[in-house]
């Protein structure tokens, strides 16, 4: 029944609110990790994703640990970080801002949650909207439930993105569950005017959950381990941002005036 999700999902949102970030493997990131990223030549296996939906799971969350596979860049430039995507970014604020953020979120993440309603709005108020700081958005699905609602986002139109994941972070007691429930994720996205018939046509687009897998396997590539993680021009920091974290990290940018601008 559907009720048979909530001691677990309550038990890891407890576990999460003492920690900085979830994790990869679904559960809360154990601490707040180096900038540097995994070593230069670790790599993660290269094993065939869980089932989805009736389809291979794209997202399929294996267990991602340093043993063969998988090329990890140890100080990615950013030229790595802003390669060419399959898809477009999904960015606010000006493009040739002299800071640029790049947040990889998680839809179920609760460490996403906190930060989209506690410094998001600050952060947009103090530097995007005044054309300091370029605000990039990428998917990192942790978990079956987490990619169903992500690919349900990126169908909603680019003007209602931020719109529906902030309701799918304001709204994730409705509908995370450890089981994939497709009523509750599409009401979320009815919210913003997206149809049933939309909602199921867009979960069998093949190429498109194609092309947000190679988001995700582009952010573990650059050292992305779990949400929220970060970059701030081309620092890599693994956990929940602050206000405070942001100032530190921006205003030294500001002043130096980096090449990030000149990356669109």
């Amino acid at each position: 029944m559907a009720q048979s999700h909530i001691p677990a999902l309550a038990l890891m949102l407890l576990a999460a609110a003492t920690l900085g970030g979830c994790g990869a493997d679904g559960l809360p990131q154990t601490g707040l990790a180096s900038p540097d990223g995994p070593a230069a030549g670790s790599a993660y296996p290269a094993t065939e994703a869980p089932a989805f939906d009736g389809m291979p799971n794209p997202f399929g969350d294996l267990t991602e640990r340093a043993q063969g596979g998988r090329e990890v860049i140890e100080q990615p430039t950013l030229a790595d970080i802003f390669a060419p995507s399959p898809l477009p970014e999904m960015s606010w604020g000006d493009a040739k801002a002299p800071v640029t953020i790049v947040q990889y979120a998680s839809l179920t993440c609760p460490h996403c949650r906190a930060f989209h309603k506690t410094t998001f709005p600050e952060l947009k108020r103090a530097y995007i909207d005044t054309g300091k700081v370029r605000f990039v958005l990428r998917e990192f699905p942790i978990g079956k439930t987490s990619g169903m609602a992500t690919i349900a986002l990126r169908c909603a139109p680019p003007e209602k993105y931020l719109d529906l994941y902030g309701r799918y972070m304001d709204q994730q007691s409705k509908w995370v569950s450890q089981e994939v429930r497709l009523d509750p994720i599409f009401e979320v996205a009815q919210q913003v005017g997206m149809t049933r018939s939309q909602f199921d046509a867009c979960r069998q687009n093949q190429g498109m959950i194609e092309n947000l897998k190679w988001v995700k396997e582009r952010g573990r590539k650059l050292g992305i381990i779990g949400t929220p993680n970060f970059f701030v021009g081309d620092k890599l920091i693994k956990r929940e941002l602050s206000m405070a974290d942001i100032r530190e990290l921006v205003e030294p940018q500001l002043r130096s005036g980096p090449a990030s601008a000149a990356i669109q």
